[in-house]
């Protein structure tokens, strides 16, 4: 199982983004999905994650209400559309398989893509 995050990139705070989780597994539309990130000398975090289903979410206090996790099965896609983003939600962001707040609930990771905000 290979997933690949993008979307990352340099943007100033209160901008927005939206990163996406690919695979090219026909039976992604199974997997459970999360998000975590990792900023520079810190462990990797929890963000958000959602069932095979789409029918439902987990996102971290830490970003609710500004963070959204949503899938499209039929694209094989996962999206985590991140609003009202701020300094140190720097970090490099990574899709992983599973379902949890902990990494070791998590199978297969993709290559992280990098978020930098600015103030």
């Amino acid at each position: 199982v290979q997933l690949q995050a993008s979307g990352g990139g340099l943007v100033q705070a209160g901008d927005s983004l939206r990163l996406s989780c690919a695979t090219s597994r026909r039976t992604f539309s199974s997997y459970d999905v999360g998000w975590f990130r990792q900023a520079p000398r810190k462990e990797r975090e929890f963000v958000a994650a959602i069932t095979w289903s789409g029918d439902r979410t987990y996102v971290a206090d830490s970003v609710k209400g500004r963070f959204t996790i949503s899938r499209d099965n039929a694209k094989n896609m996962v999206y985590l559309q991140m609003n009202s983003l701020k300094p140190e939600d720097t970090a490099v962001y990574f899709c992983a398989r599973g379902w949890g707040i902990s990494t070791h609930e998590y199978d297969y990771w993709g290559q992280g893509t990098q978020v930098t905000v600015s103030s």
